[in-house]
């Protein structure tokens, strides 16, 4: 499971994620990619999940490079607390992904097996995704 080495901060406030990707939108080391189309936090174990999926798909025949990292850290509360007392303990990381990030890539299969195997990623995912190809210039 992906998770910070070490963070600046133990706790962080929610912050909003609204918008259209402006880094992190292109094909930058594959030929095929997963991207999103929606905004929505990603979790470390539903990456991870996402790439179990792909890679045992595949049979391990290409290479598969994971672009996004959990780097947010969630807090939550025990069950049955009362109102107040603070804010609760970090309990899993999160990445937030905006509509238009390529979430993951793929190189050394043909398009058909990449595109079943992003398939199969995308129902492990809480995001509406889009398989792209690279574009030939």
């Amino acid at each position: 499971m992906l998770l910070p080495k070490k963070t600046k901060y133990r706790k962080v406030r929610k912050g909003t994620n609204e918008g259209i990707a402006t880094r992190g939108h292109y094909i930058a080391f594959g030929d095929f990619a997963l991207q999103s189309q929606s905004n929505e936090r990603i979790t470390s174990r539903q990456i991870e999940s996402a790439r179990q999926a792909m890679t045992r798909y595949i049979k391990r025949g290409g290479k598969i490079w994971i672009r996004i990292f959990p780097h947010t850290p969630v807090t939550r509360k025990p069950q049955d607390v009362k109102m107040g007392s603070g804010k609760g303990n970090p309990e899993f990381f999160v990445a937030k992904v905006k509509a238009g990030t390529v979430m993951f890539e793929m190189k050394g299969v043909s398009e058909e097996v990449a595109r079943e195997a992003m398939r199969l990623a995308s129902h492990k995912l809480p995001v509406k995704t889009k398989f792209i190809k690279r574009e030939e210039a």
